[in-house]
């Protein structure tokens, strides 16, 4: 637990300060394209702006994971990262529309642009975002909601490159146009940057499989612990970028029956040792007693059915079953 706390306070330190600096950049971005008249310049300071955003959620998502579990949220707020990191994709796709609405515009009608302050500008602009990229790279590899926040520093990094590289290039020909051209590459990595963390957060919220993780290799992992005949009923979702969850009924051999808290035990340090799967549910089944598919098909069911109803649904759950769950590591 005091490791959990040391990682989210050096997660929360790291977005604070590339909140500084982002906010800074914005500043003088939004100063900046009004004064040179540059799109280029006012769509990466957009795209700052949602840096911001994406920051501030992405901060707030990590107070809101550490409050408590409760009767109505089991898994408390961890979540809450996840569902941050998809509203900060979701923006992003309406800031590019405006952008691209504005350079179809300019393409029809070239504005000049003064070169010299743009280039200053948007080179201090990179400066900031290297810096704040920086401060979130360490974690950005094995947190969502972190990645989500840095791959919007990056992608505002590599449009202050491209501002940066117009403002040359309109400084020596006169040629305007390259402005609103530039723009329209910026929406389109917008749009790019915004996918992957959408595609990632969607995932998640349908309960996908981790990425990386093969249901059948893990089900391949638990049927080889010694005292395992066979697993079903197997469920594998992540909770969020920390946690990946995993639920299975267990076929224990009858000979380990008197020693199956041991081999559920195998089961929970094999798992966290290869997969990092930390929060385990394990049900054991008696030799024969049932005999699932690897996944269980799901059905609606009624709230409140007859009788036999009710007697079916207690049926299919098995009458031997027994419960272990595991604890997070």
């Amino acid at each position: 637990m005091s490791h959990e706390k040391h990682l989210d306070k050096s997660i929360a330190g790291r977005l604070k300060y590339a909140i500084i600096l982002t906010s800074l950049t914005l500043v003088a971005e939004v100063a900046g394209g009004i004064w040179t008249n540059s799109l280029a310049l006012l769509s990466d300071a957009a795209h700052v702006f949602l840096d911001v955003f994406a920051l501030v959620l992405s901060l707030a998502a990590i107070k809101l994971a550490s409050y408590p579990a409760s009767d109505t949220r089991t898994y408390g707020w961890h979540r809450a990262e996840v569902f941050a990191s998809f509203i900060n994709g979701a923006t992003v796709f309406l800031i590019a529309l405006g952008i691209l609405y504005e350079a179809w515009h300019r393409f029809l009608a070239p504005e000049p642009v003064k070169s010299v302050p743009m280039f200053i500008i948007a080179s201090v602009g990179l400066a900031m975002n290297l810096l704040s990229a920086s401060a979130l790279h360490q974690h950005s590899h094995d947190d969502l909601n972190v990645r989500s926040a840095f791959l919007h520093v990056i992608g505002d990094a590599a449009t202050s490159v491209g501002v940066i590289a117009a403002g040359i290039a309109i400084y020596f020909t006169g040629w305007y146009i390259l402005d609103p051209i530039l723009s329209v590459i910026i929406g389109l990595a917008i749009f790019w940057g915004a996918w992957r963390v959408l595609r990632e957060a969607v995932h998640i919220l349908l309960e996908g499989t981790p990425r990386g993780l093969r249901a059948a290799d893990v089900a391949d992992t638990i049927r080889g612990i010694e005292g395992v005949n066979d697993v079903h009923h197997l469920n594998i979702w992540t909770i969020c970028s920390h946690i990946i969850a995993l639920s299975a009924h267990v076929d224990v051999a009858p000979d380990f029956r008197d020693r199956q808290a041991g081999v559920l035990r195998a089961i929970e340090e094999a798992l966290f040792q290869k997969y990092h799967i930390s929060h385990t549910t394990l049900q054991v089944e008696c030799t024969l007693c049932v005999n699932g598919p690897l996944f269980k098909e799901l059905h609606h069911q009624p709230r409140a059915g007859s009788t036999q109803d009710q007697e079916r649904q207690h049926h299919g759950h098995g009458a031997c079953g027994h419960e272990h769950h595991g604890h997070s590591h």
